[in-house]
């Protein structure tokens, strides 16, 4: 969402809590911060609606009829949005708060919560949330180039990226050393990588 005073793209944070009151007070805060709120009154309306895998922040309650907070936590991870949340409850206790940061949560505030704790850790959140963004593009992006990759090459590519010579991948696949360096050069190509450097980097970015 943006700003057309200034131009700039507001985060989107959702805030999901069944009391009306406190949504409403908490959207409103939210707005005149500096963000683009939007309040749900259930995990599930939040997750039926097409922002939920836009939001850059989750404030929510933990004790909500239907889904809890903690199984809005993981239900979106199921989906594979992976977004920071922040929990703002009045029946907190030291378990939910544990199995909450445990699974990502950035912050565990009770309620009234404080409106400078709470704008300090949506602001946190929101921080976490871009930088995950910027490296799930990285990536999707690593992986497509990976995946033109044909069986043999990914073999010599893993060689490459753990520090093996021309010579010891050749030896390690039973193949000719003419044959690696054919291969070695199609997964420069197809992985537009400048470098060895820049192999191992895309791997990292996979985690492989």
């Amino acid at each position: 969402m943006g700003d057309e005073r200034t131009g700039e793209v507001r985060p989107l944070v959702a805030v999901v809590d069944d009391d009306d009151a406190a949504r409403v007070s908490l959207t409103r805060l939210l707005d005149i911060s500096g963000f683009t709120a939007s309040g749900f009154d259930s995990g599930a309306a939040f997750l039926d609606a097409p922002e939920a895998a836009a939001v850059r922040c989750v404030v929510t309650d933990l004790q909500m009829p239907g889904l809890t907070g903690l199984d809005l936590q993981q239900a979106l991870t199921a989906r594979g949005i992976v977004v920071p949340m922040v929990f703002v409850t009045g029946f907190g206790t030291v378990s939910s708060s544990v199995q909450a940061m445990r699974d990502g949560a950035v912050d565990f505030l009770e309620k009234p919560a404080d409106p400078g704790a709470l704008l300090d850790a949506v602001e946190r959140a929101v921080a976490r949330g871009a930088s995950l963004q910027a490296k799930a593009e990285v990536s999707a992006d690593v992986q497509r180039r990976l995946d033109l990759l044909t069986g043999r090459e990914r073999q010599v590519f893993a060689g490459v990226v753990q520090g093996l010579a021309n010579k010891q991948i050749a030896a390690q696949l039973g193949i000719a050393l003419k044959t690696v360096k054919v291969h070695r050069g199609r997964v420069m190509q197809k992985m537009e990588a400048q470098s060895v450097a820049d192999l191992v980097r895309f791997a990292e970015a996979l985690g492989v």
